[in-house]
């Protein structure tokens, strides 16, 4: 029996399990909705499970929006093991002996903390003449990465025990939590590869708000719409502003609004208690609308 697909607007934090890639797990959870539109706000490898925002609907439209925002993970490093990935699916390339205790780990993560570079791993998503790294990597191949630049806000040690090290790391788009676990490595000695990570938050967004692909899969169909946060949940650290009358009316056609003292930046625009749009101020100090949404009834 054919799919029936439907209008559906939402925001799911979904908790992704450990295995599936970020497009499998929206494809599942998207069924689940039977939603006919819709997206993740950023990739999260297999290795790693947590938090995934997935955005039906009309919420797609502003899934770019968090592309940018800053992350907070939960990563463990094993110490005493470096791999060509990076991570715990890769080949073994040098091992060491760890004599590092709890006070040479603190010393050394300040060294990471703030403003840094990164070079890619080979094992990325980023393309090189069309062509993904991970694939060039799997045919042995390795090619020349410019250092980016990104910053950590904040490591925090959570445990050591033996060659075992969890931190909680804040950072911003961009970094490679793998290229943090070797160069933590490299600087203890020692040596390191990522064994485990979870991301614990996005933005304002965090795990404890999350669901699970098991626990929707429990409920009834009819159900599962309450999980679903609202279209504007990815927006709520944007200002907003409600129109009625004849600026809703101008606005929702692609007409400016006057814009009242204060606002600046991109603002949410709301009719009726609902979302209509996102506008930004233009050259002629009026709001403009940028992206106008039609939510279903």
């Amino acid at each position: 029996m054919k799919k029936a697909w439907k209008q559906v607007d939402g925001v799911l934090l979904l908790d992704k399990p450990l295995g599936l890639s970020s497009n499998d797990a929206l494809q599942k959870a998207r069924r689940l909705f039977s939603a006919a539109k819709g997206g993740h706000t950023g990739t999260l490898d297999p290795l790693a499970t947590g938090l995934l925002p997935l955005c039906f609907g009309e919420a797609t439209k502003f899934s770019a929006d968090l592309l940018d925002a800053d992350k907070t993970y939960e990563a463990e490093l094993q110490l005493g093991v470096e791999t060509d990935s990076g991570d715990v699916d890769g080949q073994v390339v040098a091992t060491a002996a760890v004599n590092v205790g709890e006070s040479d780990i603190s010393a050394v993560l300040p060294r990471f903390t703030g403003p840094i570079e990164q070079v890619p791993p080979m094992h990325s998503a980023l393309k090189r003449d069309g062509r993904p790294l991970y694939e060039l990597a799997r045919q042995g191949v390795v090619v020349e990465r410019a250092p980016r630049a990104v910053t950590i806000h904040a490591i925090e040690l959570l445990s050591f025990a033996g060659d075992r090290v969890r931190l909680r790391v804040a950072c911003s788009k961009g970094t490679y939590i793998r290229v943090l676990a070797i160069d933590i490595g490299r600087a203890l000695g020692c040596g390191a590869h990522l064994s485990a990570l979870r991301r614990v938050a996005v933005a304002d967004l965090d795990l404890a708000r999350a669901v699970t692909l098991a626990e929707l899969e429990a409920l009834a169909e009819d159900e599962r719409p309450s999980r679903l946060l609202p279209v504007d949940a990815l927006l709520q650290s944007l200002p907003s502003l409600t129109v009625e009358g004849e600026a809703e009316s101008r606005f929702r056609h692609g007409n400016p609004v006057d814009l009242p003292a204060g606002l600046a930046g991109k603002i949410r625009v709301y009719a009726g208690g609902r979302l209509i749009g996102i506008g930004e101020p233009g050259p002629d100090g009026r709001l403009w609308p940028k992206r106008l949404v039609q939510l279903a009834s």
